[in-house]
Order: structure tokens, then sequence, then C-alpha cells
């Protein structure tokens, strides 16, 4: 079954001391191609910007960037080009707007929410959606 993707599942990936069982089991499925992620027109801006900040934090280099970014790339990754009426799900939620993309499209596909952030965690929990364990 497909599954919402968000971008601290996906940074985690990235960073060594940041291994999630949850983002290690999302990444097995895409790796696999046993399924596929979808993902919110907001993510890759999200994972552009954990990279560029952590470049200039001296945390990462900007060909490792690059490397990562390719290697996103070629995984089954859908960007959903649908942009829903956020601020009342994100008000409800008690999310912000970038939160309540992933939840609203958990919430349009009808598919589990790959996770690692707490209050969209909560989020999904309290609006019936089915958390990738």
């Amino acid at each position: 079954m497909p599954f919402v993707l968000d971008a601290s599942t996906t940074a985690s990936w990235f960073f060594p001391d940041e291994h999630h069982p949850v983002a290690q089991r999302a990444r097995e499925i895409l790796e696999t191609a046993s399924d596929k992620a979808v993902v919110p027109p907001i993510w890759w801006y999200e994972i552009s910007n954990i990279l560029i900040v952590n470049e200039r934090r001296g945390r990462t280099t900007s060909d490792r960037s690059a490397a990562f970014l390719e290697n996103l790339g070629k995984l089954p990754i859908d960007r959903d080009p649908d942009i829903p009426p956020l601020v009342e799900l994100a008000r409800r939620h008690n999310l912000t707007t970038y939160d309540a993309a992933y939840l609203a499209l958990a919430l349009r596909k009808r598919i589990p929410l790959a996770t690692l952030d707490k209050a969209l965690h909560s989020a999904a929990v309290s609006a019936g959606i089915v958390l990738l364990a």
C-alpha cells in the first residue's frame, strides 16, 4: 500500500545520527520497490532547505547533498500536485500548514503516513490516519 512520506522521515536517511525504525522501514519499502510513497509539493522544498541549512552549519557538504537528492530522485516517490485548503486543517490539529499538507494528503488518499514529527504523529492519530510502523 502506498504511504505519505514526510520530510522528517526523509531527512533521517541523510543523517547517520538520526536513524529511526519508522524511517528505516519506509526506506526499505521504497528501495525494494515493494510500494511507493506520495509527497505533497512542500516536501521538495523542505528537503532542500534541510540540506542547505546543514551545509551552512558545516554538518554536510554540497557534494553529499547533491548525491542524496540524486538518490531520492531514483526512489518511487510521487509528488502530488494537489494543494488543498490547509488553514482549517492546521487550526483543527494545531499544526503548521507545512505539516497539514502531509496530513491532508494522507486523508485524501486514505493511505498511511510515515512521520517522525510528534505533532504530526498526534494529529494523524486524532484524524484516524494509519501510521507506518
